[in-house]
């Protein structure tokens, strides 16, 4: 092969995500500018957002790596199998990396805001509300990684070219969407 075809390659496989993902970026920015009373209401709310966020793409951009790298050793074939250990282990072990995160998140979101001497809502209130949201995106975050990697793989897409724009858009408009959801069910008559 040569470096030009290469690129074409790179580009092709590439240029799609990358649309997607600045679409969905968009999105998820509108999502949060709705929740613009929400993040009035519960005080320490805004300064989790970002550590939220940041935690699902870390914690998933992990997992699809791992995806990644088992699709392209062999270790998991291309087409789905739940019963995979392998895949099973991988999956339980971002969903509790994701909880943990997210918990660990909330608590350091109120001590820190106390510390300097700022309001925040009560620990129970962000507990909730983190941990919550961290379960429901984390259970659609893997449903699409799973998707999308091992489709992709069957299509001959490499699935390292999808794990940076999916995960980040993907994590990022179900996070907040899941945010959105977790707010109203911890906080709704508040």
């Amino acid at each position: 092969m040569t470096i030009a075809s290469l690129a074409r390659t790179a580009y092709r496989e590439a240029l799609g995500p990358l649309l997607v993902s600045a679409v969905g970026g968009l999105f998820a920015g509108l999502v949060l500018a709705g929740m613009e009373s929400d993040l009035e209401r519960i005080r320490g709310l805004l300064v989790l957002v970002p550590a939220l966020l940041a935690t699902r793409g870390n914690v998933f951009g992990a997992y699809a790596a791992r995806i990644a790298s088992g699709l392209h050793q062999g270790l998991l074939g291309p087409d789905f199998q739940w019963d995979d250990d392998r895949l099973q282990a991988a999956t339980a072990a971002a969903t509790s990396n994701n909880m943990l995160a997210s918990g660990f998140a909330a608590v350091l979101t109120v001590a820190a805001l106390r510390a300097l001497g700022q309001s925040a809502a009560p620990l129970w209130m962000l507990l909730a509300i983190a941990l919550i949201a961290a379960f429901l995106s984390g259970v659609a975050l893997a449903a699409v990684v799973i998707g999308a990697m091992f489709l992709g793989f069957r299509r001959g897409i490499d699935p390292d070219t999808l794990v940076g724009p999916l995960v980040t858009t993907t994590g990022d408009v179900i996070g907040i969407a899941f945010l959105l959801l977790a707010v109203e069910i911890v906080a709704g008559g508040i």
